[in-house]
C-alpha cells in the first residue's frame, strides 16, 4: 500500500471531502549506482557542512530562506503550513473544463486520492458527477512547499489529481526550429498523402496500456546477466561509435524520394507486428535481479 503523502480535503463549493493524496505512479526505472572506478566502491549522496566539511546527519538538517548573503530564516515544517493553512490542506477546485480540453504538454504527474472515511458521501457525490459529466476539476494545491496548478478527474472509479505545468513551465512551440514549409513547398506529393494515410489507418488500433512495457529496461538486464555468466561483472567497456551512428545533418542525409520508403511499410507491416521478440538469457528466466542490483 502506497504511503500518504499529504492528507487534507478538497474544497468543492462549501462541501469539505477529507482525502489523502497517494502516488499513482510506480516508477520501474533501472536504478544504476554510482561507482569509483578504481576500486568499485559505491559513490553515494551525501550531506556535507559547507563551513566544517562535516557530513550532517538528517537530524540536524532543517529549512532555511536566504534573505541577505549568508543570513538564513529558520523554516520549520510548522512555519510551512502557518504560512497559509487553507493553501496546505485543501486542494481548492477554481472551476471545471471538459476533458479533451487540456493539451497533454501540460500534464505532469499523477495522484490518486483515498477518502479518509471509508464511506465518504462527498467522495462519492464529487466522483459519480465528474463521471456523468465527464468534466475535470480545475485545482490548486501546495505539495512540498510548492502550489501546483491541477487537474482532478477520475480513473476506475477513484478520484486521480494530475499536476499540470504552468504555461511558463512548457517551452513555445515557435522555439523549435522546425519546417514551416507546406507540403508544396517541401515537396510532398498528394500520392505520399494518400500512401502515409493508409499506412496509418493499417496501423491504427485501439489503445491498450497492458501491452506495452519496457523493453529497453529488459534488454539492459539481459545485459547485466550476460556480463556476470561471462566473468566480465568487473570489466568497463568503452566502445567508440561506429562509423555511420550519427545522423547527417547535411545534404546527404535528406531523403528526397518517399515513396519506396511508403511502400516497403506498407507491405511489411504485417511481418513486423509478428516478428517475435529475442528470447531472454536463461539466467534472466530463472530469477530476477537481486533488489541492490537496482538500488540507488
Amino acid at each position: 500500500m502506497a504511503r500518504a503523502i499529504w492528507k487534507g480535503s478538497i474544497s468543492f463549493g462549501l462541501v469539505e471531502i477529507p482525502v489523502s493524496v497517494l502516488p499513482a505512479e510506480t516508477p520501474n526505472d533501472l536504478k544504476l549506482v554510482y561507482l569509483d572506478r578504481r576500486d568499485l566502491a559505491p559513490v553515494g549522496y551525501q550531506r556535507i557542512n559547507k563551513t566544517t566539511g562535516e557530513e550532517v546527519a538528517w537530524a540536524d538538517v532543517v529549512r532555511g530562506y536566504e534573505h541577505e548573503p549568508g543570513e538564513y530564516v529558520v523554516l520549520s515544517e510548522g512555519d510551512l503550513e502557518r504560512a497559509n493553512p487553507k493553501a496546505t490542506k485543501t486542494i481548492e477546485i477554481l472551476h471545471f473544463v471538459d476533458e479533451d480540453e487540456i493539451e497533454p504538454v501540460y500534464y505532469d504527474k499523477p495522484y490518486y486520492l483515498e477518502p479518509a472515511l471509508a464511506t465518504s458521501k462527498g467522495y462519492v457525490l464529487l466522483r459519480e458527477t465528474l463521471e456523468r459529466t465527464r468534466k475535470l476539476a480545475i485545482c490548486k494545491v501546495v505539495l512540498h512547499t510548492r502550489e501546483h496548478l491541477a487537474a482532478l478527474g477520475v480513473r476506475d472509479h477513484v478520484l486521480v489529481l494530475n499536476l499540470l505545468r504552468f504555461p511558463y513551465e512548457v517551452r513555445k512551440p515557435g522555439e523549435v526550429d522546425i519546417p514551416k514549409e507546406g507540403l508544396k513547398q517541401a515537396g510532398v506529393s498528394a500520392r505520399e498523402v494518400a500512401m502515409a494515410e493508409e499506412l496509418v489507418e493499417g496501423m491504427t488500433e485501439k489503445f491498450d496500456p497492458k501491452k506495452y512495457k519496457d523493453t529497453y529496461r529488459e534488454d539492459l538486464l539481459d545485459l547485466v546477466e550476460e556480463k556476470i555468466e561471462s566473468g566480465q561483472s568487473h570489466t568497463i567497456t568503452e566502445e567508440p561509435a561506429e562509423e555511420g551512428d550519427e545522423q547527417d545533418e547535411g545534404e546527404g542525409g535528406q531523403v528526397h524520394d518517399l515513396m519506396p520508403l511508403l511502400k516497403q511499410s506498407l507491405e511489411g507491416r504485417t511481418r513486423h507486428r509478428a516478428a517475435p521478440r529475442r528470447k531472454k538469457t536463461a539466467a534472466r528466466k530463472s530469477r530476477s535481479p537481486k533488489p541492490k542490483k537496482e538500488s540507488a
